[in-house]
């Protein structure tokens, strides 16, 4: 095999990666416990340059989006990747570093020896995750995935931050997984649609009258968009964002100078805010609250997001809610509580979602109408839940938390624990939110904190803010942070002072 010299060993750091290149190939070399390693460079999941995240605890954590790898031999830990890293032969000869640039043979699919039935009931990120993670795992009987979509599992992060922004068109919202590998993997798709669960008899109904039965099932439908309740609502501009046809009915709608009104202030308006501005469309949005993300980021956060819109040009409406949706034939106007008449060409509804469980009324549920779980994601003998609609220990307290990444945390959960294992939810929540070309990380999951500090200003990034509760760090929010993110996101596994926190973000800062 031809190797290259690529390093000397002192040119590794002890506490992060070394990015190399052989031609156009990009290589990570990681010190771990006095040996090299040699992976591929950038994380399976969006390319992320793996040499900016951090090595903690054995594992390498990506800096976009956290996903984590073992350094010993590039195993997936943590998603969102859903791969683990190529490896790639490695010699030392004397302090030089030769490396192949061929990677080494990957592991091939199980073979088709067990004869048990597996169903996923949803193919979005906790679905698409389970199954991954069942093969990994080494399960080799039937999986069968059912989904109302036709298209197998795709990145609907993207849908909200850059489809809407006329970056990338529907079609080319990202699969998570390519067709070949559910063919490899021996994974079936079927479109349809779940109508009742016997969970006794682990047997599923589907709408068009199938039943199928299963030794082992998830349940990953996640959430369906909250509607408007308004007059006016059936209009054809009238729109929630949940899935690439929405968004494609968005765009076929959409052109720069309408005038969009956005109702609601959640994460995915604000971001739909973002995109149609960035589209050249005029933007107001109906919010619920003066500082948006408050609750979650803070109050000096939430300020200098909306001072980001602003400086953008979209418009904010706090003190009065919309009563009717007005048009004839299509959307005209919106009609506020004090009498102002908003002109308008589109509308669209960001004001949450709930669970997509009406086809589960046979499983006891929250009043959210989510499904309670254990802490290894279980609903009862041979069935779990996980994503959206799964309400599950976290510190000790029930909690429903609507996370990309977290459903596909809950994915591999249950996908070890429907192969026999014992796995619990110990992990630190994580998402990002993403506004006029500012990527916001947040780590943890804080309802109340008693200190809060930042090293930089949110109006004026790079920052991050750590978020204190007796004296523990209990989140912390960045922008173009990502390294130190990277390296909480493994540190707050276990409780983390907020002294000794402060500490890693100068020492990485």
């Amino acid at each position: 095999m031809p190797l290259h010299r690529v390093a000397r060993f002192a040119d590794v750091p002890e506490d992060r990666g070394l990015q190399v290149e052989i031609g156009e190939c990009k290589i990570v070399l990681l010190r771990t416990n006095g040996q090299l390693r040699a992976f591929q460079g950038e994380c399976p999941h969006a390319g992320a340059p793996l040499a900016d995240g951090a090595l903690c605890h054995g594992r390498l954590i990506c800096p976009w989006h956290k996903a984590a790898f073992r350094a010993e031999d590039g195993a997936l830990c943590e998603p969102p990747a859903l791969d683990s890293l190529k490896r790639y032969p490695l010699e030392l000869r004397g302090d030089e570093v030769w490396v192949d640039d061929q990677p080494l043979p990957d592991p091939h699919t199980p073979p088709a020896d067990d004869s048990r039935t597996f169903v996923i009931v949803g193919a979005g990120a906790a679905g698409t995750a389970c199954a991954a993670a069942l093969r990994e795992k080494g399960f080799s009987g039937r999986i069968v995935m059912i989904d109302r979509e036709a298209d197998a599992g795709y990145d609907r992060t993207v849908l909200s931050k850059f489809v809407l922004a006329g970056e990338m068109t529907p079609q080319e919202t990202p699969p998570l997984r390519e067709d070949d590998f559910y063919k490899e993997q021996r994974i079936e798709r079927q479109q349809g649609e779940i109508s009742a669960i016997d969970a006794p008899n682990k047997t599923l109904h589907l709408i068009d009258g199938q039943t199928l039965s299963y030794d082992a099932a998830v349940l990953a439908t996640g959430g369906e968009p909250n509607s408007l309740k308004l007059p006016g609502t059936d209009l054809p501009q009238v729109f929630v964002l949940r899935s690439k046809t929405q968004a494609e009915q968005i765009m076929s709608s959409a052109r720069p100078e309408q005038r969009a009104v956005i109702i609601g202030d959640s994460f995915i308006a604000l971001e739909c805010a973002s995109a149609l501005r960035q589209y050249g469309l005029d933007v107001t949005v109906l919010a619920r609250h003066a500082m948006p993300f408050a609750a979650q980021f803070g109050e000096a956060v939430g300020k200098a997001i909306r001072a980001l819109h602003e400086q953008n040009g979209v418009k904010f409406i706090t003190e009065h809610a919309a009563t009717e949706i007005i048009g004839d034939g299509k959307v005209e106007a919106v009609l506020l509580d004090n009498g102002l008449r908003l002109s308008a060409d589109l509308v669209l509804a960001g004001i949450g979602v709930h669970p997509a469980t009406e086809a589960f009324a046979s499983l006891p549920r929250e009043k959210d109408q989510s499904l309670r779980v254990d802490d290894g994601m279980r609903v009862t003998d041979g069935l779990w839940a996980i994503g959206d609609i799964a309400t599950f220990p976290l510190h000790g307290q029930p909690q429903r938390i609507e996370h990309w990444r977290l459903a596909q945390q809950h994915a591999r959960i249950a996908a070890a624990n429907m192969l026999g294992g014992e796995e619990h939810y110990l992990d630190v929540p994580f998402f990002w939110t993403w506004h006029f070309g500012k990527n916001y990380n947040y780590l943890g999951h804080a309802e109340h904190w008693d200190e809060v500090e930042f090293l930089g200003e949110p109006e004026h990034p790079p920052f991050i803010g750590l978020f204190g509760r007796n004296g523990i760090l209990v989140a912390a929010v960045a922008c173009e942070k990502e390294r130190v993110m990277a390296l909480l996101a493994e540190r707050m596994k276990q409780p983390l002072a907020m002294e000794e926190a402060w500490t890693l973000v100068r020492d990485y800062a």
